[in-house]
């Protein structure tokens, strides 16, 4: 018999020096040694936040997860953003509806984007402004309304082309390339969508740069908001813009932004 493999004299156990005596106690198993109590270790405030560390590192990790989508859309068209005075030349100018007052008027945010988009026509940037706005229900007509604002402001009629089925950010990105053949634009609203605005376009096909309107000074709330919402509504676009479904209405080509193109200042 080998010196590992001996007993202790006067036991019948091997002698095993990593896991020590097997005595609940001390060394000579009376009860009365120092040794570790199981017990005592279970109830240890360490052990019993465990589970709430485990949650806490859960949410750090829900919270890192769904803010990707939105800064990978911000930092992908960083590129793509402009001031007015700095945005290359395209050929339309894309204006989102942002909703209508009840006395038929843009709302402020509205207004300025169609600000920006006159600007952009008046500096020559672009040559036809598509409005696209939602027509869904009866007196509520945010087309109309951006059409007859840019006409108030000097933009000729016959450059303005109307998309009534804009009924999301990617509904109008999708049907300015497949309803009305746009291929190349710039894209205008707030600065807080401007980001999901140009990714969208580009995933529809659009050679899209953007133009933001900064309304922090005039609708701080507003913005604010919209800075927040577009947290979980870059987690949707990632999505859209991986899948492309079909808008909520494609419906058939339309020639309007064809005509805008061709036609003569009045």
């Amino acid at each position: 018999m080998t010196t590992s493999d001996s007993a202790v004299p006067g036991t019948s156990a091997p002698l095993d020096a990593d896991r020590g005596p097997s005595a609940p106690g001390g060394a000579d198993g009376s009860g009365t040694g120092t040794g570790p109590d199981r017990s005592t270790e279970k109830d240890r405030p360490g052990r019993r936040r465990s589970p709430l560390r485990r949650l806490a590192l859960l949410a750090v990790v829900a919270v890192v997860a769904g803010l990707l989508p939105f800064v990978w859309q911000v930092a992908s068209t960083s590129g793509e953003r402009h001031t007015a005075g700095g945005v290359p030349e395209r050929p339309v100018a894309l204006v989102l509806g942002a909703g209508v007052r009840p006395d038929g008027l843009p709302s402020l945010l509205l207004a300025r984007r169609l600000d920006a988009a006159a600007e952009l026509y008046f500096a020559g940037k672009v040559e036809v402004v598509l409005v696209s706005g939602d027509n869904s229900v009866d007196h509520y007509n945010e087309t109309d309304t951006m059409s007859d604002y840019l006409v108030a402001a000097g933009v000729p009629r016959e450059r303005i082309a109307g998309d009534y089925a804009g009924f999301s950010t990617w509904d109008s990105c999708a049907r300015a390339r497949e309803v009305f053949g746009v291929e190349e634009a710039t894209v205008i609203t707030q600065d807080f969508h401007l980001p999901r605005a140009v990714r969208l376009c580009r995933a529809a096909g659009i050679d899209a740069v953007g133009v933001a309107d900064a309304s922090m000074g005039d609708r701080r709330f507003a913005t604010v908001y919209g800075w927040f919402r577009e947290v979980p509504a870059a987690v949707a676009a990632l999505g859209t813009a991986v899948f492309r479904p079909d808008p909520t209405f494609l419906g058939e080509y339309e020639t309007a932004v064809d005509d805008a193109l061709a036609a003569e200042d009045g």
